[in-house]
C-alpha cells in the first residue's frame, strides 16, 4: 500500500472513532493520566506538523503558534509541553477548529509525499511511519480515556449501543483452568529483527537465556479472578507487593476497575456499551500490575518474564487463535471457544514480571523523537500483546508496551506462567 494511501486510512479510523460523540464528550479529562478526545485529535495532528513539515516544508505556516505548545505532550527537544493534568481546562481552540486544524495538516502532508523526490521520501518514510503507528496508539488511548471519563457519569453513557457478540453461548461452563504449555529452556531470540516496523525500543534483537517454563494457553479469567475476589485477595497483605498493599488501601481497591458489586455477591462491569453483565470466561481486564502479579501470587504461578511471553508467542503464533481487535467493534474482551494457546495479539494487554529497561546496545532515535521511548526507562512495567482496542496492524510479538505499575485504566489482564 502506498505511504500516502495509507496515511489517510490511519487519520480516518481516528475520526471515525468520534462518530458515536456528542460535542460535548471532545472536552472531558476525568484524571491527569486521561486527555480529552479533542486534545488527542490535535497533538497526533500536531505530531505531523512538528516532525513532518516543519522541518520538510520551506515556510509552512501553523493555523496558531499557541499549537506548538497546547499539543505537545513531552518533547523538551521541540518546546515546553502543555501541563498535562490542565488539558481539560481549555474552552479553545474548538473541536470544530482542532478538526480544520486537522484537515489543514492533512492536505500538506498528501501533498508533500506526492511531490516528493526518491531522496526525500526516503527520508520521510520512517517519520510519517512512526507517526501512524503513534497515531494508532493514540486511537487506543482515545477509547480508554473516554471510558474512564463516561464511568464516572451517575448516566453511566454508553459510547456505542450495540458492540459485537461474544463468541460462544452463555451456557458454557465457566472456572475450567487455561491448560498448560511448556516449553524448554536455552538461549531464545527477542526483539524485532525484520524489516516491518518496530519502535527503537524493540531492537536490537538478541539472545535471552531462559529456563525450562510454563505458561498458560489463555489470559486469566473473569471467573477465576472473581475467585480471588471472593477469597479475601484484596484484604491479605501477604499476597501483595508493598507498593501495591499501599494503594489498595490508599484507593480502596477490592475489585477491578469497573467492576460493580450487584448486591447478589456477583458483578457486573462497565463498558463501552454501558453497563454489562460480567462474562465469566472472557479475559479480566482493567488490572494494575499489583493486583496482577497479587493474583498469580495466590494461584501459585507468577506472570512470566516479557522474554518468556515472546518466545511463547514465536512457538505458537501459527496456531494461536486471534484475539479480539479494534477492527472487531467489540470494545471489551469476548470470550473464544477452543482450548489452544489463545489472544496472543489482542484481547488484553498482558503484564509481565519484567522492568521497562532498555535492551543491550540500545540507541534511542536521533533528535527530539528519541524521547518517544527511551526516557521512560524507569519505573515501569512492560506489557505485551495487544487489547481489544488495539489496531490489528498495530501488534506484533516483539511490541513492548509499558506503564507504571499502578495503572489499571487500560485494557490490561494477565497470563499465569510457572517453572518447568
Amino acid at each position: 500500500m502506498a505511504l500516502s494511501e495509507r496515511y489517510r486510512q490511519v487519520r480516518a479510523a481516528t475520526e471515525e472513532l468520534c462518530v458515536p460523540l456528542e460535542v460535548e464528550d471532545f472536552v472531558l479529562q476525568s484524571m491527569a493520566d486521561a486527555s480529552p478526545v479533542r486534545w488527542h485529535l490535535a497533538h497526533t495532528t500536531w505530531f505531523f506538523e512538528t516532525f513532518v513539515l516543519r522541518p520538510h516544508v520551506p515556510g509552512h505556516r501553523s493555523p496558531h503558534e499557541a499549537y506548538q505548545h497546547l499539543f505537545n505532550s513531552y518533547y523538551q527537544g521541540v518546546g515546553s509541553p502543555f501541563e498535562r493534568s490542565r488539558r481539560g481546562l481549555l474552552s479553545r481552540p474548538t473541536v470544530a477548529e482542532v478538526r480544520s486544524y486537522r484537515g489543514l495538516v492533512d492536505r500538506s502532508v498528501g501533498e508533500l509525499l506526492e511531490a516528493a523526490s526518491p531522496e526525500q521520501f526516503a527520508a520521510l518514510e520512517p517519520i510519517v511511519t512512526l507517526g501512524l503507528h503513534h497515531e494508532q496508539q493514540h486511537q487506543e488511548l482515545l477509547l480508554t480515556d473516554l471510558k474512564h471519563a463516561f464511568s464516572l457519569n451517575p448516566l453511566q453513557p454508553a459510547y456505542v449501543e450495540d458492540s459485537a457478540s461474544p463468541a460462544g453461548s452463555g451456557d458454557e461452563a465457566a472456572g475450567s483452568e487455561s491448560p498448560e504449555i511448556s516449553l524448554a529452556g536455552g538461549l531464545a531470540a527477542a526483539g524485532h529483527d525484520g524489516d516491518g516496523f518496530c519502535f527503537d525500543n524493540e531492537r536490537p534483537a538478541h539472545e535471552h537465556w531462559l529456563r525450562d517454563f510454563r505458561i498458560a494457553a489463555s489470559p486469566v479469567s473473569n471467573d477465576s479472578f472473581r475467585g480471588f475476589v471472593s477469597d479475601g485477595g484484596y484484604s491479605r497483605p501477604e499476597l501483595w507487593l508493598s507498593d501495591g498493599w499501599d494503594r489498595v488501601q490508599a484507593e480502596g481497591w477490592s475489585a477491578p476497575l469497573y467492576w460493580q458489586a450487584d448486591g447478589e455477591g456477583g458483578f457486573s462491569t462497565f463498558t463501552l456499551a454501558g453497563p454489562q453483565a460480567l462474562d465469566p470466561r472472557a479475559a479480566v481486564t482493567h488490572l494494575s500490575y499489583y493486583e496482577a502479579d497479587a493474583f498469580a501470587r495466590w494461584a501459585g504461578a507468577r506472570l512470566p518474564t516479557e522474554f518468556e511471553w515472546e518466545h511463547f508467542a514465536q512457538q505458537v503464533a501459527a496456531q494461536a487463535a486471534p484475539g479480539t481487535s479494534l477492527e472487531d467493534r467489540a470494545f471489551h474482551p469476548v470470550r473464544h471457544p477452543g482450548a489452544g494457546p489463545q489472544h496472543l495479539l489482542g484481547e488484553v494487554w498482558e503484564w509481565t514480571s519484567s522492568a521497562y529497561a532498555p535492551y543491550p546496545g540500545f540507541r534511542p532515535l536521533a533528535g527530539a523523537l528519541g524521547e518517544y521511548n527511551g526516557k521512560f526507562m524507569s519505573g515501569c512495567m512492560v506489557l505485551r500483546g495487544g487489547s481489544c482496542v488495539s489496531p490489528r496492524q498495530h501488534v506484533r510479538p516483539s511490541y513492548r508496551n509499558f506503564f507504571g505499575p499502578d495503572k489499571r485504566w487500560q485494557f490490561t489482564g494477565l497470563r499465569l506462567a510457572a517453572d518447568g
